[in-house]
């Protein structure tokens, strides 16, 4: 069988072979259900308690402040949804809530989120609520300043991603976080309290700072398949300040806001995932840093009207995000897989129309006419490095761009 060179990690990771060894003795040996009194039980709640510890310290959190969640994309929903439960039910640690909260709320986030985010904003305003989508730049990046005007005194929550999975930008967090404090204590007299900010990190984790402190959030959306531990397993960091309720009901796990038997090797191997990126944190930052800018030196040469999506400088090391006008970004997909290079042309959870959104959102503001802003968007590829990637690898990508491009004559 032809090699596959795996450039597809924004999507997921493969789960590190240490995470692996780590879970297995609890499928079929420390087993039981932490809730459990029994000695196997008793055993099965300390590993849970250990890998929340874990969990907490990646974030510089409190095991208190995790709640396990079955991945990224439920971890957002709480966020979201529990604290619209506020409106409702009128829990805050604020006085006088109902003057300051009206029974629908105002929220906001940006224009080029996952779709995790996206699609509960727009359930939210199907319920009446109000949504600011912030716009980005060129680069794709937030201007905190922009919130000066758009934040209100009945702002509940502001959720922007930490770093994106599509175009790799990484937004200004501790910058945007200021911003909201100033406009908390203006309205308020007080740094805690409403607007909330939540960060879905599950892009961020292996490369960026993580501690929620130093950032200024208030909760923080991780997501392990994105970090060499296993799918279906995720984690949303909630601060002791903030109150949110749960959307999933049951026998009360994770402190009554998650319900459900606790999945322990998924939790374990989280764990075991975020000690390994912590390890490898700086290394892999320096050496996937070097590899990408390589190829977009190279990319240049044998393509000289491709685009690079996104700014260069507030990027993830891993990221690669290209478009080649008048190719069709699918199609090039296909093409590379059959030469043996695993890729993408847009997030694995977008919508299938064939363009990324994130990149005609960018293009727009370059004030181009539509049919550049699709085509833009219509021939993106993504390329997201990983552990495994070395730099002959890149070399050989670039070879078969020249190879595949060349021949049609772009």
């Amino acid at each position: 069988m032809k090699k596959k060179i795996y450039l597809d990690n924004s999507a997921t990771t493969p789960v590190d072979k240490i995470v692996v060894k780590e879970m297995q003795k609890y499928w079929s040996v420390d087993f039981a259900n932490p809730s459990s009194i029994h000695s196997i039980g008793v055993k099965a709640k300390i590993a849970l308690q250990k890998a929340k510890k874990e969990i907490a310290d990646f974030v510089g959190g409190h095991d208190r402040e995790i709640i396990v969640t079955s991945g990224g994309t439920e971890a957002n929903n709480l966020a979201i949804f529990g604290i619209v439960k506020i409106l409702d039910l009128c829990v805050c640690k604020n006085k006088n809530l109902e003057a300051r909260l009206p029974s629908k709320g105002h929220f906001i986030t940006t224009e080029i989120e996952h779709s995790s985010i996206l699609e509960c904003f727009k359930e939210l305003e199907r319920q009446g609520h109000k949504v600011d989508y912030l716009k980005v730049d060129e680069n794709g990046l937030v201007n905190p300043k922009d919130l000066r005007e758009v934040i209100k005194p009945e702002t509940v929550l502001l959720s922007i991603g930490y770093a994106n999975g599509e175009i790799g930008v990484i937004q200004p967090i501790k910058e945007i976080a200021k911003e909201i404090r100033h406009k908390r204590k203006e309205f308020h007299g007080d740094r805690f309290g409403n607007p909330y900010f939540h960060t879905d990190a599950s892009q961020a984790g292996q490369y960026l700072n993580m501690n929620v402190l130093e950032l200024g959030v208030d909760m923080m959306t991780l997501d392990a398949q994105k970090m060499y531990g296993p799918k279906g397993i995720g984690a949303l960091f909630v601060a002791d300040n903030v109150d949110i309720k749960p959307i999933i009901f049951g026998g009360g796990q994770e402190r009554g806001m998650r319900s459900g038997t606790e999945n322990i090797p998924l939790i374990v191997g989280f764990a075991k995932a975020l000690e390994i990126a912590t390890k490898l944190k700086d290394k892999e930052f320096k050496r996937l840093a070097k590899i990408r800018d390589r190829f977009f030196d190279e990319v240049k040469k044998i393509i000289p009207n491709v685009v690079i999506n996104g700014d260069l400088e507030a990027r993830l090391p891993s990221n690669i995000n290209i478009s080649i006008p008048g190719e069709d970004g699918e199609m090039l997909v296909f093409r590379l897989d059959e030469a043996g290079i695993i890729c993408s042309s847009a997030s694995a959870c977008a919508s299938g129309s064939g363009e990324s959104e994130v990149v005609r959102k960018i293009t727009e503001k370059t004030g181009v006419n539509e049919d550049k802003v699709a085509s833009r968007a219509k021939s993106t590829l993504r390329f997201s490095l990983g552990r495994d990637t070395k730099i002959g690898d890149v070399k050989f990508l670039v070879n078969k761009l020249k190879e595949i491009v060349l021949k049609r004559g772009i």
